[in-house]
């Protein structure tokens, strides 16, 4: 592990990537043997009041930026508007005779988008006791019952949709999930996020494992006016980094500190216990931290993120999920699977590459989206 020198010196250069935000940034400071602290050229100020009020109205912004930003969430789910639009198709000239026809290929629809075969069934079988007591006369009925059964599922099991930050400062939120699933893309739009809400924000390099994720988050830092905290040894362990990161957030009146972490198979035990090595070392920092453990799946595997979710919440307790990569051949209904399967919340949803594209969910919104 690099010891640190007697006398401030400039960090080497990772990439050609970062070489224009590390030439331009102030001398570095060592705050530990194994950590380098890197500013932002960009530093901004949080004027936050009370720590409770103020994570508490952090909050309900993001989550009220969710109804602003309806439109991407619209554009994000194109895809599994079209593979459901069949469904206006078969309302359109509904008939109680065709009434099992209908349900079948209305199943057929939902299971083509994700949906799962117990949820399917669930909400098909549903819909036709409903038809057959007469509740449901019309085509547009159907539709408005199909929609009201994907919300219930959705607001009952996962309504904590807001970041639950609680009352001490800096929160701690950490990142976690297996490899290319857009994890560290997915901390920086987070950034991103609570910086233009007012929150003052560490990131910390937590992946120690794959050499281009500190690159990568260095270059979000610079992107979103954030600091930094990065390993300096090839060896230095996820859980030192993270607990340095949490100690300076602490020490210097950070309101949050973003924890990134090695991409991992949910199978392998090792790498698994890491995390929680990792969860520990930030709770001795901070009593109760981490506030919130993301999990974030990869959109386009389907129902195949499930056995992930179901590891990654048995081994460190999930607290909320961001569903990414929901803007190519994802299939929606694997939101309305992952809430009703783990009753944990979706808090974000990946719905393209750009910065802002990390939309806060909301289910009305989603549900409209998908159903359009």
């Amino acid at each position: 592990m690099a010891m640190a020198s007697a006398t401030p010196t400039r960090l080497p250069l990772i990439s050609k990537h970062t070489s224009f935000y590390l030439t331009n940034c102030l001398p570095q400071t060592r705050f530990s043997h194994c950590t380098a602290i890197r500013p932002a050229t960009n530093r901004f100020k949080c004027s936050a009041g009370g720590q409770t009020g103020f994570f508490t109205r952090l909050g309900r912004l993001i989550k009220e930026k969710a109804k602003s930003d309806v439109e991407k969430i619209f554009s994000g789910f194109s895809k599994t508007r079209d593979n459901l639009a069949v469904i206006d198709e078969l309302l359109l000239y509904w008939n109680l005779a065709d009434t099992d026809k209908v349900l079948d290929e209305l199943e057929e629809a939902l299971l083509v988008s994700d949906f799962g075969p117990r949820i399917t069934i669930k909400i098909v079988e549903s819909l036709r006791d409903d038809i057959l007591a007469g509740k449901l006369k019309s085509g547009p009925d159907i539709k408005d019952a199909l929609k009201n059964s994907v919300l219930d599922l959705l607001t009952k099991k996962g309504n904590k949709t807001e970041l639950q930050l609680g009352y001490r400062k800096p929160a701690v939120v950490l990142i976690v999930g297996v490899n290319g699933g857009g994890k560290t893309t997915s901390l920086g739009k987070l950034a991103y996020r609570l910086k233009n809400e007012g929150a003052k924000t560490l990131m910390a390099a937590g992946d120690t494992f794959r050499a281009a994720a500190s690159d990568q988050l260095e270059i979000w830092a610079e992107r979103t006016g954030c600091e930094i905290v990065v390993a300096e040894g090839e060896k230095a362990k996820a859980s030192s980094v993270l607990s340095q990161a949490v100690k300076r957030g602490k020490e210097q009146g950070f309101d949050i500190v973003l924890c990134d972490t090695s991409g991992r198979l949910h199978t392998n035990y090792s790498l698994m216990e890491e995390l929680v090595a990792c969860k520990k070392a930030v709770g001795k920092v901070v009593n109760g931290a981490p506030n919130e453990i993301l999990l974030v799946l990869d959109g386009t595997t389907g129902l195949n993120m499930l056995p992930q979710a179901r590891e990654f919440n048995d081994v460190v307790g999930i607290t909320g999920l961001i569903l990414t990569k929901l803007d190519g051949s994802a299939r929606g209904g694997c939101v309305v699977s992952v809430v009703d399967e783990l009753g944990i919340p979706v808090k974000f949803v990946g719905v393209g590459e750009g910065v802002e594209d990390l939309q806060p969910f909301d289910a009305e919104a989603f549900v409209n989206a998908i159903f359009s």
